[in-house]
């Protein structure tokens, strides 16, 4: 998605497209960052020790069917509210007399609703299994004020206070119906505030009194199913009631005495933990008073790490050992337990395989070294960590061709062969359509390395230690510094998993756009392209050749159209981040830059060229004096009638190919003649060899303008005037990297002229054009 070319300095790193929503997906995937506007970031344990500045990076959003696809996530509390409703029960074929039946059994939640006092409890405790108070969490409106405010919730935490003084480690006395209302209390109003009401020092401290008594009871202990029910929604009311930190001791027995013979209820409280752990350090200002626990008894580190060593044989990816046992990186964003915790994680990391069923926890514990001890790999023994693991998790080096190769952890040839095929293909699509004027000189990223990981998880795991870059987005484009010889552009993507068994590899031909996009038209690195707005452009073009390349109807984009929601005028303003809610942002950008940019190549191809001439200079600021003065609020007009009408009717209209390639292909028999204004396509030839052509010229003709692009290899272009051109024997030629070459011949002799293509090495699939006025 954020198309950018990125240098290996100061990268210009883009994410791939994809929904403007970051989750965390556990023991998969290092744990993700907020989304947040690029920012200069240090080199990660791993990478580049003392050697130059951090790459710049730009996430991308990760692909919703990705998320919801997942084998087990839960939405970050920094996606959304941070209390969760009941675990799902277990799938179960029911019949309508039994899901009645069922309905019926627990019986209607009026009269818990509407009771206060001791009647509240006594109906509570009346509902004869713990499932029936799930509806309450569904409660919105008065219902929700009636049964959730503040008095309430305060009569049923001291209720459980008092049974949790006889608890008998099991659901004897409904405990369970009293620990769910609040937790559904505390979940309702998290979402509800507004109608529910605040919560103040009174719940605090009831809530408090009840936790204590509860895990003052010895049976709160009992290593049995019958106390897990229980226990494990107690440790979640934990994180409801925001006392991580009050509970410290708790969580430190559970890691404690943990270990596989657990049964199923207990070790679901056991996975409950993670959202205490996690919870408690994101908190603000240590609001949960977590990371304060954690330097008040660190020993609790000591007891986390053996945790893992102790249950190191079920380390299998979907274990509760590494999901939870990751957390420990967190502590190394509390100071004082960095050094503390350091030879902890050196151990842990190195102990067990970094790829394989271990690889979850060896992986994430090394990416928290990046996030919060970057610089300091050596102290982990990692420097070399993205090398070691490289080999093994992407095996597969295949070469399309000399300006394309593909690392890949898993693909078949055929899949190879139709990546490398449609890439090739998109360069000449691309090249139509721009009608550009070959690489920019002094650019040297003549080929591009495409790493593709077999899905999210793999890209997750591994990408952030092999290429240094942040890994919560759907990809990642580096063009490196275009300018430095041996740089290499690289695309680091996955496969879309979830649309298996169909293969794709999620946001390929947009990232390519920002390839070819950065070699034609974009001056220098990511750094020079953002010195004024450009990203209706960059992200605009990205999304309409992807597009139109793969003949795909963007249907989001013309459903916008309709809406009418920007001026053209604004939409030259678009940049990154603009807008606090990432989904609107996310529209403005992708969205409405497909119609910005579609408009302007429709309406207006002349002022594109205009504008693209100064972007391929570096002059940021002309462009902008073109986009904001020269054509100011011009179109604004006349891009409302073209949203409301041709979007309307023929969505949107064609994506035109720029006049100077869209020539007509040429008519005459041999294949080496031109007429004065055509093209041919399939032009070919060994290394070494020519594809020679003439054109006969009337007299009077001003100018002649030849122009070559799309294929692959590199095709220079040699113009010999009224004989045989050769790279001996020209007048004028154009021998930049790849076949993107324009020669303009002002005042051309009378009669036969000649040119060729001079293959500097073997290219194919070369179209070759000649305008003449």
């Amino acid at each position: 998605m954020h198309p950018f070319r990125i240098p290996k300095t100061r990268a210009r790193r883009l994410p791939v497209l994809g929904a403007a929503v970051f989750i965390t997906l556990g023991l998969f995937a290092p744990q993700s960052q907020a989304a947040a506007a690029p920012v200069g970031v240090t080199a990660p344990a791993g990478a580049n020790p003392g050697g130059s500045a951090a790459p710049r990076a730009i996430p991308v959003p990760k692909s919703p069917h990705a998320m919801s696809n997942s084998p087990r996530f839960r939405l970050s509390s920094q996606d959304r509210a941070e209390e969760s409703g009941p675990a799902a029960a277990p799938a179960v074929k029911a019949s309508k007399s039994s899901s009645a039946a069922a309905a019926d059994a627990c019986g209607d939640l009026s009269g818990v609703i509407e009771s206060t006092g001791s009647t509240l409890v006594q109906r509570l405790k009346a509902l004869p299994q713990i499932s029936c108070t799930y509806p309450l969490f569904n409660l919105t409106g008065e219902s929700a004020r009636k049964a959730f405010r503040e008095a309430q919730m305060v009569t049923v935490a001291n209720a459980l206070r008092d049974d949790s003084a006889s608890y008998a480690g099991n659901n004897s006395t409904s405990t369970g119906q009293l620990v769910m209302f609040l937790r559904a209390g505390y979940y309702v109003q998290d979402n509800n505030a507004d109608v529910v009401g605040d919560y103040g020092t009174a719940l605090e401290g009831a809530a408090r009194g009840a936790l204590d008594a509860f895990f003052a009871a010895p049976r709160s202990k009992d290593v049995t199913d019958a106390n897990g029910e229980i226990l494990n929604e107690v440790v979640t009311l934990i994180d409801s009631t925001h006392e991580a930190g009050r509970y410290a001791g708790v969580v430190k027995w559970m890691l404690g005495s943990y270990d596989g013979t657990w049964p199923g209820q207990m070790n679901l409280a056991m996975q409950h933990v993670e959202w205490v752990v996690e919870n408690g350090f994101k908190a603000k200002n240590d609001e949960r008073g977590w990371r304060s626990a954690l330097k008040a008894d660190p020993a609790v580190l000591d007891t986390w790490a053996r945790f893992i060593t102790r249950n190191g044989a079920q380390l299998n990816r979907l274990d509760v050992v590494s999901n939870v046992g990751r957390y420990l990186g967190y502590a190394l964003d509390v100071p004082e337990l960095k050094d503390r915790v350091r030879p902890l994680l050196k151990d842990l990391i190195n102990r067990y395989p970094n790829v394989g069923p271990t690889a979850p926890i060896t992986m994430n514990l090394g990416w928290y070294t990046r996030q919060y001890d970057r610089g300091n790999c050596a102290a982990y023994a990692i420097c070399d960590l993205g090398e070691r693991v490289l080999p093994e998790v992407l095996p597969i080096q295949h070469t399309c061709n000399a300006e394309l190769k593909i690392r890949a952890q898993d693909m078949s040839p055929d899949q190879l062969t139709s990546t490398c095929t449609s890439l090739v293909g998109e360069d000449a699509y691309f090249h139509r359509v721009i009608g550009d004027k070959g690489a920019i000189p002094g650019d040297v990223n003549t080929d591009l390395e495409v790493v593709v990981f077999d899905d999210y998880t793999q890209y997750a795991l591994y990408a952030w230690a092999i290429y240094d870059i942040d890994v919560d987005n759907g990809g990642m484009y580096e063009e490196g510094d275009p300018a430095v010889p041996g740089n290499q552009a690289r695309f680091i993507a996955h496969e879309a998993s979830w649309l298996r068994p169909d293969f794709q590899i999620w946001n390929l031909n947009h990232e390519y756009t920002h390839y070819l996009d950065g070699r034609s038209n974009m001056y220098g690195d990511f750094e020079a392209g953002m010195t004024t707005p450009t990203i209706w452009w960059v992200e605009g073009i990205a999304e309409n050749i992807s597009y139109g390349y793969r003949g795909e109807r963007n249907a989001d984009a013309i459903a916008e159209a309709g809406k009418n929601t920007y001026k053209l005028s604004d939409l030259f303003d678009t940049v990154y981040g603009q807008d606090e809610d990432p989904a609107v942002n996310s529209n403005r950008v992708y969205r409405w830059g497909w119609l910005a940019v579609r408009y302007m190549l429709q309406k207006h191809p002349a002022d594109v060229g205009t504008v693209l001439g100064k972007y391929r200079t570096g002059d940021w600021t002309g462009a902008r004096t073109v986009l904001k003065q020269t054509i100011g609020t011009r179109y604004d007009a006349d891009f409302a009638t073209w949203l409301t009408t041709d979007c309307a009717t023929d969505d949107c209209g064609p994506l035109p190919e720029a006049p100077a390639t869209a020539a007509p292909l040429c008519t005459i028999s041999d294949p080496r003649q031109f007429d004065q204004n055509c093209r041919r396509d399939g032009l070919a030839a060994s290394a070494g060899n020519y594809s020679y052509h003439f054109v006969y010229l009337p007299a009077g003709v001003k100018q002649l303008t030849i122009t070559s692009s799309g294929g692959t290899g590199n095709a220079d272009l040699y113009y010999g005037g009224g004989s045989w051109a050769t790279t001996s024997n020209y007048q004028a030629k154009s021998t930049g990297a790849g076949n993107g070459e324009t020669l303009t011949i002002d005042n051309p002799p009378s009669g036969w002229v000649y040119f060729s293509l001079a293959a500097a090495q073997d290219f194919s699939g070369v179209s070759l054009s000649t305008q003449s006025r």
